[in-house]
């Protein structure tokens, strides 16, 4: 995300195996093992204008405190450890790879304990490079109420990325639709890719990204695509790529979903629904009443799960798919779920006040 927007990458991550595999996928372009020295490159190539990203193998704190000592404001900070959990998920400071495994097996209650405290100064960290400019946001992975629960009052004090960016989006219908070739052929979705660019010619930021997809993302396991739809625009997508399969213009069915993350599917108050206009950020009737209408509507699977990017007890959200056969019937449901689903998060975002969803609901005639 950051080297295709023309910036400069420095992703701390404990385990080396997680940075070989990004480097195997081209998701991480170097590996280094060197902080000062990540550091050193990342200015340089700053200097240079080249974008590039850096996996460094060390503790996000260890990074964030080098760039402290040394004075060094990023422009952009975030967090993607997995906070959530702080025995499997997170990795306490000074401990090695094999001795936090250790630990984790011997003494969990240790182990846990040691998580939060480097939570704690994790988020303090990522308070002070706020401080000296550097724009800071919560990713989703609940580390600011972790470090709260550890005793850092002012946790709350950068914000999620939902409320801070995200949720004019949402209040359009817009999120994650997502869909992945069944056949396996990479060509399958190159058709699809074409479709979506031929949709949606007036969308450049789509379009920027499609093609950048193609030439920078590696395909694991089905090949699979993603892009952000909003409230119609998900159903001509999905009735098109129906048209495909009926046509025989791609190999197999098509299975379309997309994330737990987003518009009307969860409930999330350190995540999606955080900071929601009339307080009702911990509502869970919403990702039921959208299961329920989509169950109605005819997807192919609905699914009701717990604890997405914040941890059991902290979420619930609903998931849906609809696989495109290139049957009439199947593209009735298509075009009952793929209205109904965005819809259900334009109606909640306008309950909750938000003018822009009152706008969209208005204009897709969806009834208030």
């Amino acid at each position: 995300a950051i080297t295709m927007n023309e910036g400069v990458c420095l992703a701390a991550e404990v385990e080396e195996w997680r940075i070989r595999k990004r480097l195997e996928t081209r998701y991480i372009d170097e590996i280094s093992f060197n902080i000062d020295e990540a550091i050193d490159r990342a200015i340089q190539y700053k200097n240079e204008e080249k974008a590039i990203s850096i996996g460094v193998v060390c503790n996000a704190v260890e990074l964030l405190q080098r760039l402290i000592d040394r004075g060094i404001t990023p422009d952009t900070l975030t967090d993607q450890t997995s906070a959530h959990d702080p025995l499997i998920g997170y990795f306490p400071e000074g401990l090695s790879v094999e001795e936090a495994a250790a630990l984790r097996k011997n003494n969990q209650e240790k182990y846990v304990k040691l998580s939060y405290e480097t939570m704690a100064k994790h988020v303090v960290q990522m308070l002070e490079l706020q401080k000296r400019g550097a724009i800071t946001f919560d990713y989703g992975n609940n580390l600011r109420g972790r470090a709260l629960e550890a005793g850092i009052k002012n946790a709350f004090d950068f914000p999620g990325f939902v409320p801070a960016y995200i949720r004019p989006l949402f209040c359009e219908g817009k999120g994650p639709f997502r869909w992945a070739a069944l056949s396996g052929d990479p060509q399958d979705i190159y058709e699809t890719d074409k479709v979506i660019l031929e949709l949606f010619p007036e969308d450049t930021s789509l379009h920027r990204w499609i093609k950048m997809a193609q030439e920078r993302i590696a395909f694991q396991g089905l090949p699979a695509r993603i892009c952000w739809l909003g409230q119609g625009d998900r159903e001509k997508a999905g009735l098109a790529f129906n048209q495909l399969v009926a046509e025989g213009k791609v190999k197999a069915p098509i299975v379309i979903g997309r994330d737990h993350l987003d518009t009307g599917s969860v409930a999330s108050p350190n995540r999606e629904t955080e900071a929601m206009l009339d307080g009702s950020d911990a509502v869970a009737d919403w990702p039921v009443l959208n299961a329920l209408i989509n169950t109605a509507g005819g997807a192919s699977w609905v699914s009701l799960h717990h604890g997405g990017g914040v941890g059991i007890g902290y979420s619930i959200h609903a998931g849906m798919v609809i696989v495109a056969d290139g049957t009439e019937d199947a593209g009735r449901r298509i075009a009952r779920v793929l209205h109904n689903d965005p819809a259900m998060g334009v109606i909640r975002h306008a309950d909750a006040g938000y003018d822009i969803a009152k706008d969209t609901a208005r204009k897709f005639r969806l009834g208030l």
